[in-house]
């Protein structure tokens, strides 16, 4: 009978906040970025100071953390990733995230003791590229979003065992799906290579025709236009079965810019998924429905399974809008309670005294709660929560948990 290997639920962290929420809701491991040399430069990323209580939070917890450092490097970057490592030695983050040779070559003398991981930015083809990785010390490989399952499994039967691969499961796509893309630069001198993607692929173009200049003409799929380069996002939740029999070690959820809500959402459904699976194929078949709707109660484009299945035809790899669906509207956090049945949260959304929302647990449970209670950090009674950030005290007429997430039907809004 052939062994599954247990494979790793690798989740986002724009902050330190996303971090603790990614860790009580599932993660095995959290990938986060610094200040400087990863590839979301318009994320909220960590500070040193932050990254540090972040891995010490994760690793109370057992679960590991990541750092990126995955930018195509320029000379002038070389000094300044060298110093950024030195510091990254002290804190002892489990892994970083790397993609050019030279930042590699860095990492390997000044940091050898930090495993290192080679980004999807490496263009992560094919089996001979993993062993060339392996063989200079690295310890897993991103495989390209270009890649099929039967690619992956084959790249499984020629690697060494003890060799990793990570794979992206859930999440946007990019155009350029190895992450090598020069719209950005080309159109407004942010370079995605180095974290600054203004993300032209999102938006709507039209055609201009030679002699007519300043002529604009719209390139019609529907009465909206169209929105040629624009993927759907990737969602394999359906699929856990054929991603664990691929021989993937590590399943990465796309998202170090996404909120709380979502990190934890998908974090959850996925941990379930997989957890359900591992104990029994069945119970993973019964609860289908329930991970499906979990997943779509998010922030999400429609989905596509991207290449796991071969080269996507282009109904699943392109749309007519840019538009979101949304389930849900993220309010907050329990962060603290108080005496009385009061609970420290920071606003995120504005809600109402007498409003039902819902509060979601790790553990699976959504339960449907009614404000009983607003008050101000000076014990003022507040009929709504209108400023975002705002620490509140919140009485939901119930025991809830810190970490446990607020959030309302967007229906309901």
């Amino acid at each position: 009978m052939k062994m599954l290997r247990k494979p790793e639920l690798l989740i986002p962290a724009s902050s330190l906040e996303v971090l603790k929420i990614a860790v009580m809701f599932g993660a095995d491991a959290v990938y986060i970025g610094g200040e400087a040399f990863g590839l979301r430069a318009k994320a909220k990323n960590f500070s040193m100071e932050d990254m540090k209580a972040g891995i010490a939070f994760a690793h109370e917890h057992g679960v590991k953390v990541y750092v990126t450092a995955n930018i195509l490097a320029h000379n002038e970057d070389l000094e300044g990733v060298r110093e950024y490592f030195k510091e990254l030695k002290e804190i002892k983050p489990d892994a970083l995230i790397i993609s050019d040779p030279g930042v590699f070559m860095i990492a390997k003398e000044i940091c050898p003791e930090i495993e290192r991981h080679i980004s999807t930015q490496a263009n992560n083809t094919n089996y001979g590229t993993y062993d060339f990785w392996w063989k200079l010390g690295a310890k897993r490989v991103v495989s390209a979003r270009e890649l099929s399952l039967e690619e992956i499994k084959e790249i499984r039967q020629r690697i060494p065992q003890e060799m990793e691969i990570e794979s992206f499961i859930h999440g946007a796509m990019c155009i350029s799906y190895s992450g090598r893309c020069l719209l950005s630069n080309y159109f407004t001198g942010r370079d995605a290579n180095r974290g600054a993607c203004t993300h032209p692929c999102r938006w709507k173009y039209s055609i201009v025709e030679e002699t007519r200049p300043g002529e604009v003409m719209p390139v019609y799929e529907n009465e909206r236009g169209t929105y040629i380069f624009n993927s759907k996002d990737l969602c394999m939740i359906e699929h856990i079965d054929d991603i664990i029999d691929a021989g993937i070690d590590s399943l990465k959820i796309e998202g170090r810019m996404k909120t709380a809500l979502y990190v934890a959402t998908v974090a959850r459904t996925y941990r379930k998924a997989i957890d359900d699976y591992l104990k029994d194929p069945e119970i993973y078949k019964e609860n289908m429905a329930w991970y499906q709707e979990q997943i779509k109660s998010c922030t999400y484009r429609q989905f596509t399974t991207g290449f796991f299945y071969g080269k996507p035809d282009e109904t699943t790899q392109i749309y007519d809008n840019n538009t979101y669906e949304k389930g849900y509207t993220y309010l907050g956090y329990a962060e603290e309670k108080r005496e009385g049945g009061l609970y420290r949260i920071t606003q995120r959304n504005k809600f109402l005294l007498g409003e039902t929302i819902e509060v979601m647990k790790p553990d699976g449970r959504n339960l449907k709660v009614s404000v009983k209670g607003i008050f101000d950090e000076e014990g003022q009674a507040m009929e709504s929560a209108p400023h975002p950030q705002q620490t509140l005290y919140v009485d939901l007429g119930t025991e809830v948990e810190v970490y446990d997430i607020l959030r309302r039907r967007e229906e309901a809004s």
